[in-house]
């Protein structure tokens, strides 16, 4: 039996390997569907949480003095997923958190929608708090997702690249 021990232990890593990379990669997410912001907010329940911070990025009616009534958002899907996995993943790294998660929207939503959320759980609020900050300037400068801004006065629609970083948004 203790010949077989290597490949036992060998075997072993790779579950762990491949349970920690689904983990990273569930911890950001696109989605085409509305967003619950209590059920993402319940997955980060935790016995030692004792404080969780949450950001919402809605669709505001103007942008740049322009009347806006929807935004169309694309993401390069791959590329998104693995650069928002890596951003939580280093504020899991960064930060003395307990928990995290971001999911972007995709899609057309008009004004008032659920664009970004994000979520934090820690057992302190301070950690929370800037973790989530970190998390949303990150995503927001590092991950390819590009909106389409349609306005209310009838002028031509235009792609914007999402990309801002810190101070600027």
């Amino acid at each position: 039996m203790v010949q077989n021990q290597p490949v036992f232990v060998a075997w072993r890593l790779c579950v762990e390997i491949k349970t920690l990379f689904l983990t990273l990669s569930t911890m950001f997410r696109l989605s085409v569907d509305p967003l619950d912001p209590t059920a993402l907010q319940r997955a980060l329940a935790a016995p030692g949480a004792g404080a969780c911070v949450t950001f919402e990025g809605w669709v505001r009616n103007h942008h740049e003095g322009r009347p806006v009534s929807a935004l169309e958002y694309e993401a390069f899907g791959d590329l998104a997923v693995k650069e928002g996995a890596r951003v939580v993943a280093e504020a899991l790294a960064k930060f003395p958190v307990v928990a995290a998660a971001c999911v972007h929207r995709t899609g057309r939503l008009e004004v008032g929608g659920l664009a970004v959320w994000v979520g934090v759980a820690a057992a302190h609020r301070g950690a929370a708090f800037d973790a989530c900050r970190f998390i949303i300037d990150e995503t927001k400068a590092r991950v390819p997702v590009w909106k389409k801004e349609h306005f209310a006065d009838g002028g031509p629609a235009e792609w914007v690249n999402c990309a801002v970083r810190a101070g600027a948004a």
